[in-house]
């Protein structure tokens, strides 16, 4: 395992997921400013995944053909011209106004287009790390992406002191510096000693990785698992709004919102970059999949009946924990059962899939939470506990190998 590189690849996607952190959950809040419908406000969340879910799967074979580095570094800086504009679009008013949520809408979609980083870096781990610590390692990321969820939203609080526009420029900065640190430190991961890359159109690609037992099992709990999930962050906002009586258009609101987001991230990222690797070897793969889909569909259903803060909170933590041990498993899983020259195309795909989640998850989140606000929450509450049993009954575990027996991962050469 190279150690240097692992430090690296986390430090580019945590500081990258700043920007992101600093942004999403004021899209809800923004979109209501603006005078959207929880319908639209969910289109708007939805726009970003619904071109990860085109787009994921090219940047993954494109990163197996050309490498991981210049897709990293392309998504980069296209997440911060995103944020530019997310910026401009913020600071819209007067007559302008009318068009700033067609401005904001853009910027999703394309910072969704050029949002390869997250399932490349993931490839990335893959290539230098060995099998039986591919969870682990799968775990750092998702301990960046919860960092970057702690920082993210504090950040994003404190620069609204700069007004509405301040977290668009913000996290446009943030986006800009993980960029240069990865154009100056972060080295090529593959080896030319993989093998040839299978050339397949977009939605063969698809269908072949779809087409394997145990990763298309993993894909769909992975949807799953995902759709739920949007479906809170799309809804926090309205939920938070709602039960505490808060009022949309103020910032304070927006702030209290945004460290809400940030507690969450928080109890995720202390789960997967302290506790993964020794649950891993307590439980297995399979078994921690099943305890995070279960405790995430526990934790769902009492969210919108929770009216004092410290109920709230603690549901809230309990959803963070269940479904923060989910993510590093399963794309563990998914990068051993993948041929070596397919990391990148496979992962991708299981992006893909979770884009897909993204796209429906918002848009049922908007629709639902309009109608009642604890419909989204109880449905999604169920679906986990039904993938939970169909994880439990379906997914055959890896073995593997005793410490120290295993090859060493493949040596990352020079950029």
């Amino acid at each position: 395992m190279n150690k240097p590189s692992i430090a690296i690849i986390f430090l580019t996607v945590f500081i990258d997921l700043i920007g992101f952190g600093i942004v999403l959950p004021l899209i809800p809040i923004y979109s209501t400013h603006y005078g959207a419908s929880a319908v639209l406000g969910g289109l708007i969340m939805a726009s970003f995944s619904a071109m990860q879910f085109v787009f994921a799967p090219f940047w993954g074979r494109l990163s197996d053909r050309i490498g991981r580095r210049p897709v990293i570094l392309i998504g980069l800086s296209g997440s911060t011209i995103s944020y530019l504009i997310f910026g401009v679009a913020s600071a819209l008013d007067g007559e302008m106004k009318q068009y700033a949520l067609w401005v904001i809408l853009g910027s999703r979609l394309l910072a969704g287009v050029m949002g390869a980083n997250i399932s490349v870096a993931q490839a990335y781990m893959a290539d230098i790390t060995p099998p039986e610590k591919r969870s682990k390692s799968m775990g750092l990321i998702g301990m960046a992406f919860g960092l970057g969820f702690i920082l993210g939203p504090v950040v994003g609080a404190q620069s609204l002191r700069l007004g509405r526009s301040g977290p668009g420029w913000v996290a446009a900065g943030f986006c800009f510096l993980a960029f240069l640190y990865a154009l100056a430190k972060l080295r090529e991961s593959r080896s030319g000693s993989v093998g040839a890359v299978p050339q397949r159109p977009h939605f063969a690609q698809i269908a072949h990785v779809l087409r394997q037992p145990q990763v298309g099992l993993l894909v769909g709990l992975f949807f799953l698992a995902t759709f739920c999930f949007s479906t809170f962050e799309t809804t926090l906002g309205w939920l938070v709004q709602n039960n505490f009586s808060l009022d949309a258009t103020t910032e304070k609101d927006a702030q209290t919102v945004s460290y809400l987001f940030a507690f969450a991230g928080f109890v995720g990222a202390m789960v997967q970059g302290g506790a993964i690797g020794r649950l891993v070897k307590m439980f297995g793969e399979k078994k921690l999949i099943v305890i995070s889909l279960a405790l995430t569909g526990l934790s769902l259903g009492p969210l919108p009946f929770a009216r004092e803060w410290l109920p709230f909170l603690a549901v809230l933590g309990g959803l963070a924990v269940g479904s923060s041990m989910a993510r590093a498993p399963i794309f563990g899983m998914i990068s051993i059962n993948a041929p070596a020259s397919e990391q990148g195309a496979t992962i991708g795909v299981a992006q893909s899939a979770g884009s897909l989640a993204r796209i429906a998850g918002p848009v049922f989140a908007g629709a639902a939470f309009q109608y009642r606000q604890d419909l989204p929450y109880l449905v999604c509450g169920g679906i986990s506990i039904v993938a939970a049993l169909i994880a439990a009954v379906k997914l055959v575990d890896v073995k593997h190998e005793p410490a120290g027996t295993s090859e060493d991962a493949p040596a990352v050469a020079e950029a």
